[in-house]
């Protein structure tokens, strides 16, 4: 079997993915008709699928979505319409219940658990950020000097011919 790259969709997902697919309704008293020419064909949901998992899993913008897949603004409409239709919460809903079959889910025995918070100590134990080791800081005066200031104002500093 070749090997796929990541983002690429197998048949086998496919197969998998495509009885999810929302179905477009559109409302039964109105007629369409496509005038000649006029716009873009619609996409394949393989295609559109295809580039939702692209961006899903390289972390690209939409906007730099390869021109393969096609529009952009397009795949990221239908990924909106798809995620108002819940589309995405049964692929999670089916893969949850293929994996239970598969290995077994302990649902009985879940637990989460998290936080976040600053280290109060941090900044002493790793010592400054390392961007900031290159900024200027104020240099501290001799106790037997004092501080410098220009014998004349700016503006009267200039050479005058």
């Amino acid at each position: 079997m070749p090997q796929i790259k990541a983002w690429e969709v197998s048949d086998v997902f496919w197969a998998a993915v495509e009885p999810y697919l929302p179905v477009r309704q559109r409302p039964a008293d109105r007629t369409y008709q496509r005038k000649a020419g006029g716009g873009r064909k619609p996409l394949p949901p393989r295609q559109i699928f295809s580039a939702i998992v692209y961006v899903l899993r390289t972390g690209c913008q939409w906007k730099a979505l390869p021109k393969e897949f096609g529009s952009a603004s397009a795949v990221h409409k239908h990924f909106q319409q798809w995620q108002a239709a819940g589309f995405f919460a049964n692929l999670w809903r089916a893969g949850l219940a293929e994996y239970d079959q598969l290995e077994g889910i302990a649902w009985e025995w879940q637990s989460i658990d998290g936080a976040t918070g600053k280290a109060p100590l941090a900044r002493e134990c790793v010592g400054p950020n390392p961007t900031d080791r290159g900024k200027k800081r104020p240099q501290a005066q001799p106790p037997h000097r004092r501080a410098w200031h220009p014998a004349l104002p700016r503006r009267q500093r200039r050479q005058r011919p």
